[in-house]
């Protein structure tokens, strides 16, 4: 990839909260970057979206995965191995986004290779500023390989 900033990213939110999934499509309505957002609810859709099985054989792969960690079936750092042990998958950043501050969380997702860990404020005008920054770190500051 050149120079040229990022116009468009697809973005894969793993996350089950109906409400911060709202969130999270609000604040990104709001940003520079033109983005698209696939939802995956838990672990095991997160990994099936990822690995184009069953009803997502097409999907396009994301250039951004926000993951939580405290997901039904399969939990984030099971999600988040299997990403990072994946030669097609483990390029993609995997920003572990989370209310979870327990340090054995925190520890654990790096160690598996996360490349951010951000607990989700919990007031709504600080979590989509959150988000604003992270779109702006990481879809116009930083740049991703394809």
């Amino acid at each position: 990839m050149d120079n040229q900033k990022i116009k468009f990213a697809h973005i894969l939110l793993v996350e089950d909260n109906e409400g911060d999934i709202l969130l999270t499509k609000e604040a990104f309505e709001e940003c520079k970057v033109k983005t698209e957002i696939s939802v995956a609810k838990n672990g095991q859709e997160a990994l099936d979206f990822l690995f184009k099985r069953g009803a997502y054989v097409d999907v396009k792969k994301p250039d951004l995965i926000l993951l939580d960690i405290n997901l039904p079936i399969y939990n984030g750092h099971e999600v988040l191995r299997q990403i990072k042990a994946d030669p097609r998958l483990k390029k993609i950043p995997v920003i572990v986004l989370t209310t979870s501050s327990n340090q054995k969380d925190l520890d654990e997702a790096y160690e598996n290779h996360c490349n951010s860990y951000v607990k989700k404020p919990l007031e709504i005008n600080e979590f989509l500023n959150a988000i604003l920054k992270i779109e702006e770190f990481w879809l116009q500051l930083t740049l991703l390989s394809k």
